[in-house]
């Protein structure tokens, strides 16, 4: 054997064992080595049909069965994020998403569990759409007296975030409007067949229930500026969360031709309890971080889940699973 094919063959080797020790730091960083996975069976509450959390939660199921084989995931649908704190809150779900203002509007209001409550991870931001067929003369949020208007369900992080923009407007959510409860599995049909004027959505970017409308170009935006929110945040009650924000031109490039929509964003957490098992939790925790580019390959919002940003899960501290593992793999 020539020397210099001697010299090739020892590179050759020195970059495959280069290979496995870096294969093998990743999978330690994914999983821990000689670990058994978790197994039992867990409630993840998700939202309405159609909406961002469930989509999420029916593909994070996914990638928790690749990880965690022997753990069952039921998804239980749920009006939004309201129904989802209460439920985390009180032991019918073990896991769930909410808006960060439901969380502390469940705490100030003293609800059953609340300081059982811990986060998991900052997932995503929700953007509020506040939506009129094209053509309407509903031009700002104060046309909206005496109209039509889908809230969203009763328990719904909707509802709370569209009553508030409505008082802000100086409206009274059950006098100066016809409220609907209509969320996003069923306020697009009814809006495009006339039954009613505007709808209230909160969630992700883009949210697939917008699809059909968003390629008809049926429906456009009704901007919600920053005094309206400077107004917001006088309420308290987890209103210090809403932030003014934009709804980018490629969110729904056929309705906003070029144009971004002023409006408001809030935080998402990924939520559990003090007392579900900590290793579990990390497992979880894990997962979630691991899978982001899978989801959002799916789910866009997903794509916005960083780990530097995950830890900051306002205003739940953190649970002590997911503590352990951000601890893990920090730099």
């Amino acid at each position: 054997m020539s020397k210099v094919l001697q010299i090739s063959r020892r590179r050759a080797l020195q970059s495959a064992a280069a290979g496995v020790v870096a294969l093998g730091l990743l999978l330690w960083w994914l999983l821990p080595l000689g670990e058994k996975p978790p197994s039992g069976t867990i409630v993840f509450s998700t939202g309405t049909p159609r909406g961002v959390y469930q989509e999420y939660g029916e593909r994070l199921r996914t990638e928790m069965a690749r990880d965690m084989p022997g753990l069952e995931v039921k998804l239980l649908n749920s009006a939004g994020s309201q129904e989802n704190v209460q439920r985390v809150a009180t032991g019918q779900a073990d896991f769930t998403i909410a808006a960060a203002d439901a969380v502390e509007t469940y705490a100030l209001r003293h609800g059953s569990g609340a300081g059982r409550l811990r986060g998991v991870a900052r997932l995503y931001d929700d953007y509020v759409h506040l939506i009129v067929r094209r053509g309407s003369d509903i031009r700002k949020v104060s046309d909206l007296r005496h109209r039509r208007v889908a809230t969203g369900l009763p328990d719904s992080g909707v509802r709370l975030i569209a009553d508030r923009v409505l008082r802000a407007a100086g409206m009274d959510p059950k006098k100066d409007i016809t409220p609907v409860a209509d969320g996003i599995d069923t306020g697009p049909g009814r809006l495009e067949q006339g039954k009613i004027d505007a709808f209230f959505w909160s969630g992700g970017l883009p949210t697939k229930g917008l699809d059909t409308l968003a390629k008809k170009a049926a429906f456009t935006f009704v901007p919600i500026d920053a005094d309206l929110i400077a107004r917001l945040h006088d309420e308290g009650q987890g209103a210090r969360y809403y932030r003014a924000a934009n709804i980018p031109e490629s969110a729904y490039p056929a309705v906003q031709q070029g144009v971004q929509v002023p409006t408001i964003a809030v935080s998402n957490v990924l939520m559990t309890r003090a007392d579900v098992d900590p290793r579990l939790t990390e497992w979880v925790t894990r997962t979630v971080i691991k899978s982001r580019d899978g989801i959002g390959a799916h789910v866009h919002s997903a794509q916005l889940v960083d780990l530097r940003t995950a830890i900051y899960t306002d205003p739940l501290p953190l649970q002590e699973g997911a503590r352990r593992y951000y601890r893990s793999v920090k730099p």
